[in-house]
């Protein structure tokens, strides 16, 4: 695909790619708990299919919108492009980060409509504990050093796989099971079901996925310099220019 796509267009892959992330996410684990008892075997099942469903999402919506579908992504890739033209503007993250919440929302809508659950049922499952925030402050830095690290080295094209792979760890290594995800958290507060967290502990999750953006923002400088003037990086290997724009997420 060449050229930019329009705005709107962009901002409407923002709003389907996230509400099919959240759909994969709630639909999985509402299935998972139809299927089995045991809990393990319910959070394998739900990494398992978020991986493959964002992976797959990734690489087929990347193209057109940068495949965000997280605005902790875009205030990144704003933050970071801002010396030269290849981030989004202020224009594209007014109309991306409204897309992600509303589409999330939708996407949970959705899950809980396939499986025959009540459309809006607020989740009861409460996630406020500050070993939990800790968790989502490590998976956020992680997915934006991730992003970042992966375009400031030329390995963008890997994003599908390694963005995936990534979150499907992060469900297993930290303690929050790396929500890392403001849009994507205020979407599962809408489900009462395994992937749910309760309205009660959405504003300390997303407090500490703010802070991950930070330290991941500030781990991409110092790990691989900061873009030039001209969106090229200071600090590149082989003296390659790769410039600062990613195709990804969080889930």
């Amino acid at each position: 695909m060449t050229g930019i796509a329009p705005l709107g267009r962009r901002a409407a892959v923002e709003f389907v790619g996230t509400g099919a992330l959240v759909a994969v996410v709630v639909g999985s684990g509402i299935q998972a708990v139809k299927l089995s008892q045991d809990v393990g075997v319910q959070l394998l099942a739900n990494s398992l299919a978020t991986v493959l469903g964002l992976g797959v999402l990734i690489a087929l919506l990347g193209p057109v919108s940068g495949a965000h579908f997280n605005p902790v992504v875009t205030l990144a890739a704003w933050w970071t492009g801002r010396p030269g033209s290849e981030g989004p503007g202020l224009r594209e993250v007014a109309a991306y980060v409204p897309a992600q919440v509303a589409g999330a929302i939708g996407g949970a809508v959705l899950a809980d409509a396939m499986f025959a659950e009540p459309l809006v049922h607020w989740s009861g499952h409460d996630r406020s504990a500050p070993h939990l925030w800790l968790g989502e402050v490590v998976a956020t830095a992680g997915l934006v050093l991730l992003v970042f690290g992966l375009a400031r080295v030329g390995r963008a094209h890997l994003a599908p796989v390694a963005v995936a792979a990534y979150i499907g760890a992060a469900y297993w290594f930290t303690s929050s099971t790396s929500f890392a995800n403001p849009a994507v958290t205020i979407g599962r507060t809408f489900t009462d079901t395994f992937a749910g967290i309760a309205p009660g502990s959405v504003l300390p999750f997303v407090a500490a996925q703010l802070v991950g953006l930070a330290v991941g923002v500030v781990l991409v400088a110092a790990l691989f310099g900061r873009p030039g003037p001209a969106g090229e990086d200071v600090t590149v290997p082989h003296g390659e220019h790769h410039h600062d724009r990613p195709a990804v997420v969080g889930h």
